[in-house]
C-alpha cells in the first residue's frame, strides 16, 4: 500500500457549547478529511458539522432501543474503520471531548494503530471543564475525584470526602445491563445512601449539565444527598459532590520531610 493510498484516523470532540467549543484544530481537520463520521449530536450539532464537510455521515443509526452499549460501540468502531482500510483520511467527532467517557474513540484509534494506520486524537472542551467554570470551582485548591458513577457505587471506591467528587453518568449509576438511557430513583437512592454514610443526608450536591448552545444557560440544581432521589436527572447529568471538611495533615509524613531536609 502506498503512502498517499493509506488511511489515516483523526478523532476530535467538538466541545460543549456548539461550534464556540469547537478548537481551531479540530475544525481544520474536519474541513480537510476526506469524510467525517460524527457520533451524537443533535440534528443542530449534525447541520453545523456538514456546513463544514458536506461528506458526514452520522452514526446516530446504530443507537436503537434495547441494544447493548457494547454493540452499538462495536458498530461505530468498525464503520470509522471501514473508511481509514478504504484508504481514506478520516475524521470522527464525539461531543465534548473525544477521550472522556467515549469508548469508540479510544477504541477506533487502538485498532487503527494494530493495523498499522496513523491514529491520533485532539484535545477538547469536556463537561468537567465547564463544571469548573460554572461552579467556579478549583481542582488544585482541596483536591479532586472522578469517577463513573456505577464504577464508583460497584466497586467500592476509596475516596476522600474533604476532596471535590465528580460522578460521571448519573443517569447510568448502578445500570449493569448496559442497555439503559434513562435514570431510576431507585438507583439514585442506592447511591445516595453510600454517599451519605460520608457526607451526611444534609449535604448539598449538584445535579449539572452544562449549556449546549450559546443563548442556554446550564442546569445547576442544588439538592440534599437524602433528596437526590427526587431530582430531574437527565442522560448528560453529572453529579457534583463538594468537599466536607478540611484534610488532616500527617503528623508522620511532616516529620519526614523535616527529617530529609535536615540531613
Amino acid at each position: 500500500m502506498t503512502t498517499a493510498s493509506r488511511g489515516s484516523l483523526t478523532v476530535v470532540g467538538t466541545g460543549i457549547k456548539l461550534a464556540q467549543h469547537c478548537t481551531p484544530e479540530a475544525r481544520n481537520v474536519i474541513l480537510s478529511s476526506d469524510i467525517v463520521y460524527a457520533a451524537g449530536g443533535d440534528p443542530i450539532t449534525q447541520h453545523w458539522l456538514a456546513t463544514l464537510n458536506g461528506n458526514l455521515v452520522s452514526l446516530h443509526d446504530v443507537y436503537r432501543a434495547g441494544r447493548k452499549r457494547d454493540e452499538v460501540y462495536e458498530d461505530m468502531v468498525e464503520t470509522v474503520l471501514a473508511g481509514v482500510r478504504a484508504g481514506k483520511s478520516v475524521c470522527a467527532v464525539f461531543y465534548g471531548h473525544p477521550g472522556v467517557f467515549v469508548y469508540p474513540s479510544h477504541e477506533a484509534i487502538r485498532r487503527a494503530r494494530a493495523e498499522g494506520f496513523e491514529a491520533r486524537m485532539l484535545p477538547g472542551v469536556s463537561a468537567e471543564d465547564c463544571l469548573f467554570a460554572d461552579l467556579d470551582v478549583d481542582p488544585g485548591s482541596l483536591g479532586c475525584q472522578s469517577y463513573e458513577a456505577t464504577d464508583f457505587l460497584i466497586n467500592a471506591r476509596r475516596f476522600d470526602p474533604t476532596a471535590a467528587l465528580i460522578l460521571w453518568q448519573l443517569a447510568l449509576v448502578g445500570d449493569q445491563t448496559r442497555r439503559l438511557l434513562e435514570s431510576d430513583p431507585k438507583r439514585l437512592q442506592v447511591l445516595a445512601d453510600v454517599l451519605m454514610e460520608y457526607y451526611g443526608p444534609e449535604h448539598l450536591v449538584a445535579v449539572y449539565e452544562a449549556a449546549a448552545l450559546a443563548v442556554t444557560r446550564p442546569r445547576i440544581q442544588w439538592v440534599a444527598l437524602a433528596a437526590l432521589h427526587t431530582s430531574d436527572v437527565l442522560q448528560h447529568s453529572t453529579l457534583y459532590v463538594p468537599p466536607k471538611g478540611a484534610p488532616s495533615p500527617s503528623k508522620k509524613r511532616l516529620a519526614l520531610l523535616r527529617a530529609r531536609l535536615e540531613n
